[in-house]
């Protein structure tokens, strides 16, 4: 049975979206039958059921390490950041430069696991466990780097427009990464054509590995008391980046309430995470409609995978743009809750790929007479079906499922 060493930079599930896949690959990646060691740089006491799991510890007699320190005083104290002023020059932040030194030298403890593969996991824009293995040659011809998102920032399609500090730097970083890894694993088959257009290696040697059902369960919670269970609920979890305007969805469902006056006892709009850029306007329109709950920003993972196998629509909002490559985090947890999925993105998308193109219940984010539309069919269908509408798209379920990743793992000649 294969062995496979994961290094990762943090495996707290509630401490972002993007570690709550990670575990999810790690804990499939498990039930398949593999023998993994997982190195992890969360720098708290944490582990993962039944999985062998070590902490890194942060390197704190660094010249890097002492540089993030001043820079982190002089904000404090004089509200200066020279930051974006020495990424311009070198690329990376100094925790950056000290959080890769200091994964690469917990690495360099490890004797005796001997693995077939091994697999760098990281989230956002970060790819600290990225750029301490191209320091460690010996693992080269077995590496896995899983990429989740485009990077660098530059490379986001519009309307996404962030220009990082050092973005040459970056790009050549990646570029490196591209040619020393024996194989890049992406979440989706837009996002590795998207990053094969700027890393013609990755066109070459990338593998699609799905975001991951998982069988966890978080069924014994206490339900909140904002969710009505027996009403007609939508459902948005997630924090709303600028990119992804609410504003489509919430007058949508105005409008279908208006237009539905015996839906306003039973009906409910639910919009959880943090609000951000948008949080004078939903304040304002939760005051007009008291069918809206705005969550006080972040709500535990627990929580939110309970109430989305229990609504009545979950909705997978995305920015207005020609082309979305992502695979959404959410995207596994809306098809195991089996309730119907309300897309809100363009057309040119990795989640309705999935879904597939006629798939009824799409619209751009900010067709609001479409979307009510949507959101009224789904309303009758929910009556119809005394609150048991579901999805029922076994495809996707088996897409996404540690099946489908062993079949997809077991096919890397290394």
């Amino acid at each position: 049975m294969r062995k496979i060493l994961i290094i990762t930079e943090s495996i707290d599930i509630n401490d972002s979206s993007a570690t709550k896949g990670r575990i999810a690959l790690i804990q499939n990646l498990k039930k398949c039958g593999y023998i993994l060691k997982v190195y992890h740089y969360t720098r708290k006491d944490i582990s993962i059921k039944n999985i062998e799991c070590i902490a890194i510890k942060e390197k704190r007699v660094t010249f890097f390490y002492l540089l993030s320190k001043i820079q982190i005083l002089l904000w404090r104290i004089f509200k200066l950041n020279i930051n974006p002023f020495f990424e311009k020059k070198i690329g990376f932040t100094f925790s950056f430069f000290n959080d890769a030194y200091s994964i690469r030298k917990g690495l360099e403890k490890e004797k005796d696991f001997n693995p077939d593969l091994v697999l760098t996991l990281s989230k956002a824009a970060s790819f600290r466990t990225h750029k301490a293995l191209l320091k460690l040659p010996k693992w080269h011809s077995k590496w896995l780097a899983y990429i989740h998102d485009p990077y660098p920032m530059h490379f986001y399609p519009r309307p996404y427009n962030w220009v990082a500090p050092g973005y040459y730097q970056k790009q050549e970083f990646f570029r490196a990464v591209s040619k020393k890894s024996a194989h890049a694993i992406f979440p989706s088959l837009l996002l590795k054509e998207w990053m094969g257009s700027y890393y013609p290696d990755f066109l070459e040697r990338g593998i699609v590995v799905p975001h991951q059902i998982t069988d966890e369960a978080y069924e014994d919670i206490d339900q909140p008391k904002y969710f009505k269970k027996n009403h007609f609920t939508i459902l948005h979890a997630g924090s709303l980046m600028k990119p992804r305007n609410p504003k489509g969805l919430v007058e949508a469902f105005e409008k279908f309430l208006n237009t539905n006056e015996e839906a306003k006892a039973h009906s409910q709009l639910l919009i959880l995470g943090k609000k951000t850029y948008f949080e004078a306007y939903l304040n304002n329109k939760q005051s007009q409609l008291p069918q809206i709950y705005l969550s006080d920003g972040y709500v535990a993972f627990e929580d939110v995978q309970h109430i989305q196998n229990n609504v009545s629509v979950n909705v997978i909002l995305e920015a207005k743009s020609e082309i979305s490559p992502f695979l959404p985090g959410k995207f596994p947890h809306c098809v195991k809750a089996n309730k119907p999925i309300l897309y809100l993105g363009p057309k040119q998308s990795e989640t309705l790929r999935l879904l597939g193109e006629d798939y009824m219940f799409y619209s751009e984010i900010d067709d609001i007479n479409l979307i009510a539309s949507h959101i009224e069919q789904l309303y009758f269908n929910w009556k119809q079906a005394n609150g048991h509408n579901l999805l029922n798209r076994q495809d996707l379920e088996a897409y996404l499922s540690y099946q489908n990743l062993k079949t997809s793992i077991e096919k890397i000649d290394i």
